[in-house]
């Protein structure tokens, strides 16, 4: 009889420990409706500008932005002002497509001024083992290299290096740093 009461208690003590645990799964936090005076603020900036409300974010900011000058915009990178960095796929050394714009208006940029003399910095993200990274990084420096000669530039204003995996710019460890770690800088010597 001792065991048979024993069991019915740890059933109650189940049973009763089950129901808390369900009453309190049902109950749901709803979240008010934003006051009359926050939707009028929303609707008053909307007339100016798009504005982005979130709530505990900070101050709205507007989506738009002016438009910037190409020569201040590069600032990406150890790149120059004036100069765009290349970026590269994962162990690819030849120039892609969607780069080509920039490959482009760098060459212009040496055409336009013609005592400047620029170092092709080859570098890559950390995979990899540091004697790889090295040669792909040199092999990124000199594909710009051939594509810039080819686009008119003379070669002997142009020097490249590699730098493998020594200098990233983001030190994350996941596939968006790695991307803007694989990159070409295009830095104005003296």
């Amino acid at each position: 009889m001792k065991n048979f009461t024993l069991k019915n208690c740890l059933v109650a003590v189940i049973a009763t420990m089950l129901a808390l645990s369900l009453s309190a799964c049902g109950q749901k936090s709803v979240k008010p409706a934003p006051e009359a005076a926050d939707s009028a603020k929303v609707e008053a900036a909307s007339d100016a500008q798009p504005v982005a409300v979130t709530e505990g974010m900070g101050t709205a900011e507007p989506l738009d932005s002016e438009p910037v000058e190409d020569s201040v915009a590069s600032l990406e990178g150890r790149t120059s002002n004036g100069l765009f960095p290349v970026y590269f796929d994962f162990d690819k050394s030849s120039i892609r497509a969607d780069q080509v714009e920039r490959m482009e208006k760098n060459a212009a940029f040496m055409k336009s001024n013609s005592g400047v003399k620029v170092q092709i910095e080859g570098n890559c993200d950390e995979r990899g083992t540091n004697e790889y990274n090295m040669a792909l990084g040199e092999r990124r420096a000199m594909s710009a290299r051939k594509y810039m000669v080819n686009l008119g530039v003379a070669e002997g204003r142009l020097n490249t290096i590699s730098y493998g995996e020594e200098r990233p710019i983001n030190f994350g460890h996941d596939e968006l740093s790695w991307s803007q770690n694989r990159r070409n800088d295009f830095v104005i010597g003296k």
